[in-house]
């Protein structure tokens, strides 16, 4: 059996066996009722009977529809595993891998197969790292089930129907192993077209163009998990995924401006990726603690090309450009983390080593006159970079009161981080790490937690090696002095249940990030990424939450937000004056309606999203991206078509159109952005997209 030493007597009964949970016969959808669970010690349990009117096919069709609760992914650009972040487990273990994300394993496994899920405070668990309200995916294990989805789309203008998304899965267990299978495929057509117009500061008209985008995107993947618990109370688990990456992008644009000839311009872009991860972990009795083991590799090879050819209507030889990359990754993982009771407290110590490796080739090209694409200098094109990374942290935890927690962790990492090819340097670096989360429980129906940590950020070594976008008409040179940002980060979380009204939480948080990436000047002319040397910002709330109009009369029907309000500061490396981050997000807004009919398999609803992000910076050019007004989409479900669910959707229904703005300047920016050049306009629409849902169970 699985024991998972807990902190302090009021932790979430996670040591019973996944298998030994028996299974909760699910009401009729005409006497189920909004999720409300029961609480017991700080811990609320949802059995499969609270989400009964909802018909859920899968694991993550129960927690889309948890009272105030979103599933967040954690930070998945960390550095290696490092500590647990997120807010899921599943069977009271942190998921292990980086390339499934959380959504897609929690839709692989069935509805039949969930026992219960459990939220609860992630301080109070010895789990190294987690903080907040996290939700506990219980699984059992009861013969063969499975579920499929299939989704078909098309839009109402210019783009082909999507056809091949959807995915099916097994689970199940074979001489007390449990296993799971998943063929998936995410499929995309994306197309929108409109107008470009280019003006002068004055307001006078230099170009205007007519533009029309399609893309077109594959990704199969192949997948599968397996579990067994042995007799002496040992896990293993493990994990493989291989997937392929295919996308073309076209786009089409006919200009023409006073004094200018007509111009035929055609963008191609086309990528042809394979991945595959293979990873695992065992745990087991040591000492009178539990070690558990950890392994992961993962590999990926991605050719990529950008082509850009323009052709005159007045018979000037036509033009062209090309950037070709090819691209090599890798990360090696390798951990341990052992975990003990002395007394009262908790302990774990954790070791980890990874290797992050990639090889780059990329090759910048011009049209001659005989219509050959030929090699033009492109410096610091090729390069190998490499970083060696080891960490130790011990974390340590107890129950201060009976509703006060405490975990805090102290530690380390070492890195060595090398650039083969131009420019190249050898570097290595000591940082601290760590980390103090509380956990409170002032009143029944309310959890307070509070976190403060020092964290290490990932680098983009991409960001190492010279790269071209031949569409934006932009360089950047590289930067091989590149370090790693830090950071102080801190939040507060609380969340209130309001019984059958539904669930609140709140959220504030905020970090100090030292040596923050921004593009800097190289030399004269050049840009590139590099490091900041004053203290950058991040600062915001969230709330989620839902509200069940049951107490009102409106059986069936509750509403669900996820609002998160972000600001961010930085000093501008050229005008050194503060402004925000690059293109993140500063506003993102869910609002999800949802009425299942009283003593119907009916349900219908509506979806509204809006998200706003800063503008982006470049040495000479400022640019923006906007959704306006945002996306309103409306569903209508019936939960029993010959046992299968089937959704029709319409989104759009706004006629939101993406527009996007940029502005170029005389030479570099000035911090009164006196020099404009002339500014970029565009406006393009999509019209409403009209998606079938149908999913069901094997």
């Amino acid at each position: 059996m699985l024991v998972l030493a807990m902190l302090g007597s009021g932790a979430p009964a996670f040591a019973q066996e996944a298998s030994e949970a028996p299974p909760v016969p699910a009401p009729s959808a005409a006497e189920a009722a909004a999720p409300q669970g029961t609480a017991s010690n700080g811990t609320r349990t949802y059995a499969p009977a609270d989400f009964a009117r909802f018909a859920p096919r899968s694991a993550l069709d129960m927690l889309n529809n948890l009272p105030g609760f979103a599933i967040d992914e954690g930070d998945t650009e960390r550095r290696g595993l490092g500590q647990a972040t997120g807010n899921v487990l599943i069977n009271g273990e942190r998921f292990n891998s980086k390339s499934v994300d959380i959504f897609t394993e929690l839709g692989r496994i069935s509805a039949a197969n969930v026992a219960r899920i459990e939220i609860v405070d992630g301080a109070t668990l010895n789990i190294s790292g987690l903080t907040g309200q996290v939700a506990n995916v219980v699984t059992l294990s009861q013969g063969l089930a499975g579920n499929f989805v299939w989704r078909p789309q098309i839009r109402a203008r210019r783009t082909p129907p999507r056809v091949l998304d959807g995915e099916i899965s097994i689970n199940g267990s074979l001489g007390g192993t449990q296993y799971t299978l998943s063929l998936a495929n995410v499929s995309r057509r994306n197309g929108n077209a409109g107008p470009e117009i280019v003006t002068t500061p004055a307001g006078v008209v230099l170009d205007r163009r007519d533009e029309v985008l399609s893309v077109n995107e594959e990704q199969p993947r192949l997948a599968g998990t397996i579990r067994r618990t042995f007799g002496d109370g040992s896990i293993l688990n493990a994990n493989a995924a291989f997937a392929l990456y295919s996308i073309d992008l076209g786009e089409d644009s006919f200009r023409s401006g006073p004094g200018q000839p007509d111009r035929d311009r055609r963008l191609r872009e086309r990528e042809r990726e394979h991945n595959y991860e293979l990873g695992g972990d065992y745990e087991f009795g040591l000492g009178g603690g539990r070690l558990k083991l950890i392994g992961l590799h993962r590999a990926e090879h991605s050719p990529y090309r950008q082509t850009l050819v323009t052709e005159f209507s007045d018979g000037r030889p036509t033009e062209g450009e090309r950037f070709t990359q090819t691209a090599d990754e890798a990360e090696t993982i390798l951990r341990g983390e052992y975990r003990w009771r002395g007394g009262p407290n908790d302990w774990q110590v954790s070791l980890e080593g990874a290797v992050n490796r990639l090889d780059v080739e990329s090759g910048l090209f011009a049209l001659n006159a005989a219509g050959e694409f030929v090699a033009v200098p492109f410096p610091n094109s090729e390069a190998t970079v490499e970083e060696r990374r080891g960490e130790a942290i011990l974390t340590y935890g107890r129950q201060l009161a009976l509703n006060l927690t405490l975990q805090l962790a102290l530690g380390g990492e070492y890195s060595n981080l090398v650039q083969d090819g131009a420019g190249g340097l050898d570097r290595t670096f000591y940082r601290p790490k760590g980390f103090l989360n509380l956990a409170w429980r002032p009143a029944d129906g309310w959890d307070v937690s509070a976190r403060l940590e020092r964290a290490v950020d990932q680098l983009d070594f991409f960001d190492f090696v010279a790269s071209a976008n031949v569409s934006g008409g932009t360089q950047d040179a590289g930067n091989a002095n590149l370090v790693p940002p830090q950071s102080w980060n801190a939040q507060v979380q609380a969340t209130r249940n309001l019984g059958p009204w539904g669930t609140a939480t709140a959220r504030v948080f905020g970090r100090l990030v030292s040596d923050v990436v921004d593009i800097i000047p190289i030399g004269e002319t050049g840009q590139a990424p590099g490091n900041l040397e004053a203290t950058a910002r991040r600062y915001g709330v969230q709330w989620t939450s839902t509200f069940n109009f049951d107490p009102l009369g409106w059986r069936g029907a509750k509403v669900d937000m996820n609002i998160e309000l972000e600001r961010t500061s930085l000093r501008d490396p050229l005008t050194g004056r503060r402004r925000a981050f690059n293109e993140v997000e500063t506003r993102e807004i869910e609002v999800n309606f949802r009425h299942d009919v009283p003593r119907t398999a009916w349900a219908w609803g509506a979806t509204f999203e809006q998200f706003r992000q800063s503008a982006g910076f470049r040495l000479d050019q400022r640019f923006r991206f906007l959704d306006t007004p945002g996306s309103l989409g409306v569903f209508i479900e019936h939960k029993d078509v010959m046992g299968l669910t089937v959704r029709a959707s319409v989104d759009n229904i706004l006629d939101t159109n993406e527009s996007f703005s940029r502005t170029f300047f005389d030479g570099r920016r000035n911090p009164t952005e006196s020099n404009i050049l002339f500014t970029e306009d565009r406006d393009r629409f999509y019209g409403p997209v009209f998606t079938l849902s149908i999913s069901g169970t094997i």
